[in-house]
C-alpha cells in the first residue's frame, strides 16, 4: 500500500506486466516513473516492456490461442468467463476510478459516475452478444452444404491511449475476448496503472493464462514490437493520426497483420438560427468541449454557429465555464483536473498563443492556472472570431480550447463542418427537422448527434472518416466482425 495524494486514500498500485496470467518484472528488470500531473510527483515504477518483454507476451497469448481452452470453448461458455470478469471490475471500481484519478488527473467524479460503470457495461454487453451472433448459409442450391462461418483473427494486440484507459481497454478487451481471441494490451506509459489491474482481475475471474496480457512501456519500443511482430495477428490503436500511420507502415514491413485505427478529430459543433433553446444548446456545448479537459478524441472543439445568435450563445457557454471547477481531480466537486503531463499542456499553451497570434479574440480563460501546486492545469478557454485558415480551427488541441467561428447559410455551415482532414464526430442543432436530415447526411463523420451532444450507446458503432479512422469501428456488433477471419466452407453433396 502506497500513499499517493493527501486528499484520497490509500490505494495499492501494482506495477509489473502481466503475461501469461502472472505478473512478471521486465526482463531486463528496467521500470519508468509514472506521474501524478495534479502535481508533478512520481507515483510508482512501473515494469518497462522491452522487445523481449513483447515476444514473450506473443509466445504466451499464441500458445492460449493456439492450444488452449478458450477459442475452442463455446459463446456461452466464453460469455460466463466474461460476465464474471466484469463482476470483478465492478466490485474494485472505487480502486480503478481512484487510480485513474491520481495517474490520468481525469475528475474522480466522472471516472465513478461515468468511466467505470462504462467499462463494466461495455465487458457484459460484448459478453452476452457472444452467444447471439449466428453463422450463415449461402443460397446455393440443393447440391452443395454453403456454409460462411465466423472465425476468431488469432492474437490481437491492442494499443490503449490515456485519456480513458479503462475503458478503452474495455472497448477493444469486449469483442476481443468475447470472438475467443486472445489479447495484449499495451497502455499508453502515462496511463498503465489501471490496465495491469485490469489484468490481475481477469485472472482472478479464472480467465485461462494468456488470454490476457499486459506489457506497459514506450509506443517506440513496445508498441512498435507489436506493430512489427510476426506472431500478431491484428493490432486495435486507439490514439493519435501520427501514431496511427506508424501501425500500417509496421503491418506493411511485417506479415500484412490486420490494423484498426480510431485517430483524432476536430469536430464540429454546428447551431442554425433556428435552435429553440440557447440555453440547452450552451449545456451541451460546454460539455462537449471541457468534459474530460478536452481530452477527448470526439470534443466538438469547433463551434460553427449562426452569426444572429453568436454572442448570446458564446455568453451562456462561457457563463457555464466559469463554474467549472478547476482542482485536484480527487476532489468530488472538480470539473477540470490537469493536462495528463507537462509536455501535453506545453503543446495546449503553445495552441492559445498561436490562436492570440494568428488574431482571434480571447473571451475567457487562456491561462496555465493552479501552478503552486505543481501539476498541469490550464484553465477553460474560448475564442471567438477563429477563421478556417487559423490552426486552431484546423489541429486538434486535446484540451479545454473552443473555436468559435460564424456562418450566414446552413450551405455555408456545412462546408464549414467538413473544412478538416477529419471526420470522427460532430453534433447539428436545429429545430428543423428536414435541416437536421440534411446536415447529418452531408457531413462526414463517424457520428453525427442531433440536438445533443453525444456518442451513441455501446450497439452504435464508434470510428471516423478521413484521417480519424481506418479499417474497422469500436463497440457494437460491428467490433465482434473486425476481429473475427470470414470463412467459406463448401461442401459438395453430389
Amino acid at each position: 500500500m502506497q500513499k499517493t495524494n493527501d486528499n484520497c486514500s490509500l490505494v495499492k498500485l501494482s506495477t509489473r506486466m502481466i503475461i501469461g496470467g502472472r505478473p512478471v518484472e521486465a526482463a531486463n528488470s528496467k521500470t519508468f516513473d509514472t506521474i501524478n500531473p495534479a502535481n508533478g510527483q512520481v507515483l510508482a515504477q512501473i515494469s518497462e516492456a522491452s522487445e523481449k518483454d513483447v515476444d514473450r507476451a506473443v509466445k504466451a497469448a499464441r500458445k492460449a490461442f493456439d492450444e488452449g481452452p478458450w477459442p475452442r470453448m463455446s459463446p456461452a461458455e466464453r460469455k460466463v468467463h466474461l460476465q464474471r470478469f466484469a463482476t470483478l471490475i465492478e466490485a474494485n471500481a472505487e480502486e480503478l476510478a481512484m487510480m485513474e484519478s491520481l495517474e490520468a488527473g481525469k475528475p474522480i467524479t466522472d471516472c465513478m459516475e461515468i468511466d467505470l460503470p462504462e467499462t463494466v457495461n461495455t465487458i457484459r454487453w460484448h459478453a452476452e452478444a457472444a452467444d447471439k451472433i449466428y453463422d450463415q448459409l449461402s443460397p446455393s442450391g440443393p447440391g452443395v452444404v454453403s456454409m460462411i462461418v465466423r472465425e476468431p483473427v488469432g492474437v490481437v494486440g491492442a494499443i490503449l491511449p490515456w485519456n480513458f484507459p479503462a475503458m478503452m481497454a474495455a472497448w477493444k478487451l469486449g469483442p476481443i475476448l468475447a470472438s475467443g481471441n486472445t489479447a495484449i494490451l499495451k497502455p499508453a506509459e502515462q496511463t498503465s496503472l489501471s490496465t495491469i489491474r485490469i489484468g490481475e482481475l481477469a485472472a482472478e475471474a479464472g480467465l485461462p493464462d494468456g488470454v490476457i496480457n499486459v506489457v506497459p512501456g514506450f509506443g517506440e519500443v513496445a508498441g512498435k514490437a507489436i506493430g512489427l511482430h510476426p506472431g500478431i495477428d491484428c493490432v486495435g490503436f486507439t490514439g493519435s493520426t501520427e501514431t496511427g500511420r506508424l501501425f500500417l507502415k509496421y503491418a506493411a514491413d511485417s506479415n500484412l497483420k490486420r490494423v484498426l485505427l480510431e485517430c483524432g478529430g476536430k469536430n464540429p459543433f454546428v447551431v442554425m438560427a433556428d435552435v429553440e433553446d440557447l440555453d440547452t444548446v450552451a449545456d451541451h456545448a460546454t460539455n462537449s468541449v471541457f468534459w474530460n479537459m478536452g481530452e477527448n478524441c470526439s470534443s466538438n472543439s469547433r463551434l460553427i454557429v449562426h452569426k444572429s445568435i453568436k454572442d448570446a450563445l458564446v455568453e451562456k457557454i462561457a457563463e457555464r465555464a466559469r463554474d467549472w471547477v478547476v482542482g485536484d481531480p480527487t476532489d468530488a466537486a472538480t470539473r477540470i483536473g490537469p493536462m495528463i503531463e507537462q509536455a501535453h499542456m506545453d503543446k495546449v499553451l503553445e495552441n492559445i498563443a498561436a490562436a492570440k497570434k494568428d488574431g482571434a479574440d480571447l473571451v475567457l480563460g487562456g491561462k496555465q492556472v493552479r501552478k503552486d501546486t505543481g501539476g498541469f492545469f490550464v484553465e477553460p478557454t474560448i475564442f471567438d472570431g477563429v477563421s478556417s485558415k487559423m490552426r486552431l480551427a484546423r489541429e486538434e488541441v486535446f484540451g479545454p480550447v473552443l473555436a468559435v467561428q460564424t456562418f450566414e447559410t446552413p450551405e455555408e455551415a456545412i462546408a464549414m463542418a467538413n473544412d478538416t482532414e477529419y471526420g470522427l464526430a460532430a453534433s447539428i442543432f436545429t429545430g428543423s427537422n428536414k435541416t437536421a436530415h440534411m446536415a447529418a447526411r452531408a457531413i462526414k463523420a463517424g457520428t453525427v448527434a442531433v440536438n445533443c451532444y453525444g456518442e451513441g450507446d455501446i450497439t452504435t458503432p464508434f470510428g471516423g472518416y478521413k484521417l480519424s479512422g481506418f479499417g474497422g469501428r469500436d463497440k457494437s456488433l460491428s467490433a465482434h466482425d473486425q476481429y473475427c477471419e470470414q470463412k467459406t466452407i463448401w461442401i459438395d453433396l453430389s
